[in-house]
């Protein structure tokens, strides 16, 4: 009788025009068929999506500074808009100086850096970070940080070419 019952509810879903449609169905247009992530500045999250639009992996994350799209270089503002990963680049090693006086911390990016096709910047992208302090805030010069465990775990499960939304800031 059960299986009778869910049978029964899964036709009435799709006859209804009811689908299996998940959270982020709204933007599948704009994946290509295949998973993406989805940046949501406000919330602080990035997560990583099926082709359903079905959340499969949601990670904490930090984000810039100030608020709305990214117009120019130093404005301390993350891009909003779909953009694709087009390098991942191991990020060992590489410094940053952050300009709060303290000169160039190593390992600045964490483990990877998740470059994306942001036109007229060559230097914003998702990654890791020394400062696991900062997720859940306002903390970077535009890029996408997470924690270093979190950036090596969507590192395994993108490849180059896979879609980025990042969601415009509140007005």
């Amino acid at each position: 009788m059960k299986r009778i019952t869910l049978i029964l509810l899964c036709i009435t879903m799709f006859c209804s025009g009811a689908s299996a449609r998940g959270r982020f169905a709204e933007y599948l247009d704009r994946s290509g068929g295949k998973p993406f992530i989805v940046v949501d500045k406000q919330a602080f999250t990035l997560t990583l999506v099926d082709t359903a639009g079905d959340a499969i992996k949601e990670y904490g994350i930090a984000c810039a500074v100030n608020y709305g799209p990214k117009e120019r270089r130093g404005d301390h503002r993350t891009p909003e808009g779909t953009f694709k990963i087009n390098q991942l680049l191991y990020a060992k090693g590489l410094s940053h100086d952050f300009g709060d006086g303290k000169g160039p911390v190593r390992d600045a990016y964490g483990p990877w850096f998740l470059r994306l096709n942001v036109p007229g910047f060559i230097d914003i992208g998702i990654h890791g970070t020394p400062f696991p302090e900062s997720i859940g805030s306002r903390a970077t010069e535009g890029c996408i940080r997470m924690r270093n465990e979190d950036v090596t775990d969507l590192k395994n499960r993108v490849e180059v070419g896979t879609t980025v939304i990042i969601l415009p800031d509140p007005l």
